[in-house]
């Protein structure tokens, strides 16, 4: 009788357990979400990345700004005056009744340049004038006059060279690949989170239809200690702790219950923060099949992937250029300064313009200027800063590597941790379901008790929640190496911006 008994239940706890999975299901609306799609809808709507490609942005027109140092510069000016002395004080003035006047009118246009082979700046300009004069000595009145000069400075030892003088674009090149690696980071760790937050998702919802599983077995078992006390066969104590069974139960639910919807919350704000009306449809994650990681292989896709890791580095560089440019800034500045020009005077502008190629002036000049200061002390604390931080920040890469190494040593073994420790849950989890049927087995033929039976229940319920803990421990270790070695963009096929 026991036996038949046995398999009667087995029956209806194995239909029902399928109908409380179900019913949990159809608890949550909308079609199921997968955690690709989750990624994808991260991917255009989170907030950290959309913060973090303004930061690129931002390098990238750091850059441009450092570009504009060689760009051509364009300048015009134009500038009309009268002077009017107010008596004449020598007969040389040329005036009689009343003090020299000069009436003066002057346009100039130039350009000037930059080289970034040499730092040497480059200019030409021209200019057109007219003044006039009250004084009778003036043998042209107006006089009208044009000129064409180019002019040179080049450093000969503070900022001078190609290297120093180009030194903020090659770092603002190197800023702009730091910044598209910290977007990467970042992707990278949005996508870590997402799919934590995904896992954890379907471990509460799962822990909500085993908690409301337990439940409905802890109601049914009240409902059979009833009937029992109605036939005198069961106590008043028997259904009393049946019916504490079924309170705890009840309260087990609603805490499951509230763990749901502060984690569907958690998804919704890494995938869709704009949307908290609509819930997630209904979550899963497959058996995971993949074989254990091995940490040499591990280690070297961290290295060679690693965003800090590969940004550090680029500091570095950073760095080594601003040392390098510290260094030669020691230097005192010499400037070689060179002009040379054509000019003309006629009756007209015309004629001032028209006959600049035959009849001209010239002037020339050429001169050195040194510069120094005393004792250079800001320029060699400069330089000393440089050293300071570019080892400083070669002592934090090596940090870094001592970092990733264990940190990637945990993982791996955490990964391999979990691995065994999901095929133990899951024998413990059998184990516990051959117990409570036993338990309650020997409960239907009068051997056993509400609160044995209630005890295997829990049991069940524990070694139950344990597996599914295990599960998504693996499945969190495993993202968590996949953002480190940066495999997570090709398991997702994300495509970042150059």
């Amino acid at each position: 009788m026991s036996r038949h008994l046995t398999r009667a239940f087995l029956s209806f706890f194995f239909c029902f357990a399928a109908l409380a999975a179900l019913r949990a299901q159809a608890l949550v609306p909308g079609a199921p979400l997968t955690l690709e799609e989750c990624i994808a809808r991260a991917m255009k709507k989170n907030f950290d990345l959309q913060i973090q490609g303004y930061s690129t942005d931002i390098a990238k027109e750091n850059l441009n700004i450092a570009k504009s140092d060689f760009e051509p510069t364009l300048t015009a000016s134009a500038n009309r005056g009268l002077n009017q002395a107010a008596s004449t004080t020598s007969t040389l003035d040329g005036t009689a009744l009343v003090g020299p006047r000069a009436d003066s009118t002057s346009a100039t246009v130039g350009i000037s340049q930059r080289l970034p082979q040499t730092g040497a700046t480059l200019g030409l300009s021209t200019n057109l004038s007219r003044s006039a004069t009250n004084s009778r000595f003036s043998t042209l009145n107006p006089a009208y006059a044009s000129g064409v000069t180019a002019t040179v400075s080049q450093p000969l030892l503070k900022g001078a060279g190609r290297a120093v003088v180009t030194a903020n674009i090659e770092s603002n090149k190197i800023g702009v690949s730091i910044a598209v690696l910290n977007y990467r980071s970042r992707v990278l760790t949005v996508i870590r989170d997402t799919e934590t937050a995904y896992h954890n998702l379907v471990s509460a919802r799962e822990t909500l239809r085993i908690r409301q599983l337990s439940l409905e077995l802890a109601q049914r078992l009240f409902d059979e200690n009833q009937a029992r006390r109605n036939t005198g066969v069961a106590t008043d104590l028997d259904v009393l702790t049946a019916e504490v069974g079924v309170a705890n139960a009840r309260r087990a639910v609603i805490q499951a219950e509230q763990t749901v919807r502060n984690n569907e919350d958690n998804l919704l704000a890494l995938s869709t923060p704009d949307n908290f009306d609509t819930r997630p449809g209904p979550v899963t994650f497959p058996d995971y099949n993949e074989s254990p990681p091995d940490f040499a292989s591990s280690y070297k896709l961290v290295r060679d992937n690693y965003p800090d890791y590969l940004s550090t580095a680029s500091v570095i560089r950073q760095l080594e250029i601003s040392l390098a440019t510290a260094k030669q800034n020691k230097l005192p500045t010499l400037n070689l300064n060179g002009s040379l020009g054509y000019n003309n005077t006629d009756h007209s502008y015309g004629d001032a313009i028209s006959n600049l190629p035959d009849h001209h002036g010239n002037n020339w000049g050429l001169g050195l200027v040194y510069t120094m200061p005393w004792g250079m002390k800001a320029d060699l604390a400069r330089f000393r800063s440089s050293t300071a931080s570019l080892s400083s920040q070669k002592t934090r890469l090596r940090q870094l590597e001592q970092t990733l190494l264990v940190q990637v040593r945990a993982d791996v073994r955490a990964v391999e941790t979990n691995l065994a420790s999901v095929s133990i849950a899951a024998q413990a989890t059998k184990l516990s379901e051959k117990q409570y049927e036993q338990q309650k087995a020997r409960f239907d033929a009068g051997l056993s008790t509400s609160r044995l039976v209630l005890q295997a229940q829990d049991d069940l319920e524990a070694a139950r929640v344990n597996e599914l803990t295990t599960k998504v421990a693996l499945r969190n270790a495993v993202a968590e190496l996949h953002r480190l070695d940066g495999t997570s963009l090709q398991r997702f096929r994300i495509a970042l911006p150059e």
